[in-house]
């Protein structure tokens, strides 16, 4: 199932059927003590099966699809990629250090990144007026906005545009798959574009 998030970078590839998934979703722990974003309780690594309810993600606000970091005790819930993040960061589209918080309402604070206005959680400058939401800080965490690759909005599209949106992003990933060669079943491969993690790829893209 994985976590059925669009990512760039390092990733654990299967040379027999091409299965992939991120690097920080292979790697991802069972459990997380005191995380900064929940230090109330401790959050448990969950699969969510095909029948599993879609939730949102409480760092990014996008729906949880698959893997995922959850308490038990209060339903917060977070991506793996998420989970990478913490409440202040050095992003290298600006000085300064950036301070997570987390706006109820769309509020006037337009995001230097997506030029959008949105509620949920956004990084703030505090030295200036500088503001980043945390699902487009995100984008330098899973390796999107390094590798270019910008996924569009779901709103914002029509059907047919995503469609070809995932068609482009299945033709960048077979460049990847052809790396390291009879080094196991297994292996991470650095130079991905914008591939959902645990998509299965056509041999022949090889």
């Amino acid at each position: 199932m994985v976590c059925k998030e669009n990512g760039a970078g390092k990733r654990f590839i299967c040379q027999t059927c091409g299965f992939d998934m991120h690097e920080f979703c292979a790697l991802a722990p069972r459990s997380l003590h005191n995380h900064p974003f929940h230090l109330e309780h401790q959050l448990d690594f969950s699969v969510k099966t095909g029948e599993s309810r879609h939730t949102k993600c409480d760092i990014c606000g996008k729906t949880a699809r698959g893997y995922s970091f959850r308490c038990n005790a209060c339903e917060f819930e977070m991506h793996p990629c998420c989970a990478t993040m913490s409440p202040q960061m050095n992003f290298p589209t600006h000085q300064h250090v950036l301070y997570l918080y987390n706006l109820n309402d769309e509020s006037s604070f337009v995001c230097q990144i997506c030029r959008r206005k949105r509620p949920g959680q956004v990084y703030h400058c505090n030295a200036c007026r500088y503001y980043l939401h945390a699902v487009c800080a995100k984008n330098f965490v899973n390796g999107l906005y390094i590798q270019g690759v910008v996924p569009p909005e779901k709103d914002s599209i029509g059907k047919i545009a995503r469609v070809a949106f995932n068609l482009v992003l299945k033709a960048i990933g077979g460049l990847i798959e052809g790396i390291g060669e009879g080094i196991g079943e297994s292996l991470v491969g650095g130079i991905g574009k914008g591939i959902r993690c645990g998509s299965i790829k056509n041999k022949t893209d090889i």
